[in-house]
């Protein structure tokens, strides 16, 4: 009951402390202080001004082979904690506060078995992981990186990758009197849209399908003003990599439109461990700018389904569930080490 009693304090603690992406200083300076008060070392890696990622380790084994992640950031609107007998609620319980607290308490736990893990909290994974490209440039000895997302205490066959892409059409300003004075640029984006929603793409039966995601249109001037710009961006969630597809969108839209790839993040098969049920992530992480963190592996607890929505929660079943899952995690690890 002590453990869960201190999860949920720890969790609703972190939850309100606001870290939108871009603004994740206090919560750094918070948890810089209280790690430091369990007795770690910890070391700030400056990802942009007042932005750091916080790298924690026990004097006891200053290089660690296991390191649990996650990440610091939100995304927006924030929204303060509430609980229940069964759940916490707020912007970040899930996604990723409350794993944050499941971590540092699991690290405290495997400290009484002389197992002595790193703790690595990230900057930015919500709009660019420039945290974790920082952190991938700092040396290490880490053989293995559990980092942490909502899996529901699954563990990650595999992560989609993402790639963003942005259509941009030009036209002619006219009266809307006169269309044929003018070239309506909305026109040409809604024909390459059409293009791009009847465009067959890759599935797999353990994968899932690669799927594509319209998230903002904006264009024209006014209602009596024939467009001469309007743009698109878009998201494919990948399932493979990218060169096919990129190759397909401009055969199918080039000439309407101008597009730019503005960000892809690599799709990624992960290890698992026998004995442990897995689950195939659908989403992005950080871990493909971890390289250099050692074998990754992506598993925590929450539902990715209520992360990012107004009503996100975690169950605290599962965080204390994770606490044990991530101690046996690390124990299997170490064992094979």
């Amino acid at each position: 009951m002590l453990l869960r009693m201190q999860l949920v304090a720890l969790t609703r603690e972190l939850v309100d402390i606001p870290s939108l992406s871009g603004s994740e200083a206090d919560l750094g300076h918070f948890l810089s202080r209280k790690l430091r008060a369990l007795g770690y070392d910890v070391r700030p890696i400056v990802a942009e001004r007042e932005r750091a990622n916080l790298y924690a380790t026990s004097p006891q084994a200053p290089e660690p082979a296991i390191v649990f992640s996650t990440h610091l950031d939100t995304v927006p609107p924030f929204i303060p904690s509430a609980e229940d007998d069964r759940r916490i609620y707020g912007r970040g319980s899930c996604d990723a506060k409350g794993i944050i607290a499941a971590q540092i308490a699991a690290a405290e736990r495997l400290k009484q078995e002389g197992i002595h893990v790193g703790l690595l909290f990230l900057v930015g994974e919500e709009r660019d992981s420039l945290g974790a490209k920082m952190a991938n440039r700092e040396p290490n000895r880490c053989q293995y990186l559990i980092n942490g997302e909502p899996t529901d205490n699954r563990i990650a066959i595999a992560s989609k990758g993402a790639l963003r892409v942005e259509l941009r059409a030009h036209g002619r300003m006219a009266h809307s009197a006169y269309p044929e004075l003018g070239e309506s640029a909305i026109d040409k984006l809604i024909e390459a849209l059409g293009r791009l929603h009847a465009m067959a793409l890759p599935s797999d039966p353990e994968l899932g399908p690669c799927t594509m995601n319209i998230g903002l249109i904006e264009g024209g001037r006014a209602p009596n003003v024939i467009p001469d710009q309007a743009v698109a961006l878009l998201l494919y969630r990948l399932i493979g990599g990218s060169a096919e597809l990129r190759r397909a969108i401009i055969e199918a839209v080039g000439g309407l439109v101008e597009v730019d790839f503005t960000l892809e993040i690599p799709f990624v098969r992960l290890r698992t461990l026998p004995g442990f049920r897995t689950m195939m992530a659908a989403f992005t992480s950080d871990i493909p700018a971890l390289d250099a963190w050692g074998q990754p592996l992506l598993v925590g607890p929450g539902s990715i389904h209520v992360a990012h929505t107004e009503g996100e929660y975690i169950e605290k079943e599962q965080l204390e569930e994770a606490v044990r899952l991530y101690c046996r995690i690390a124990s299997e690890l170490a064992r094979a080490i």
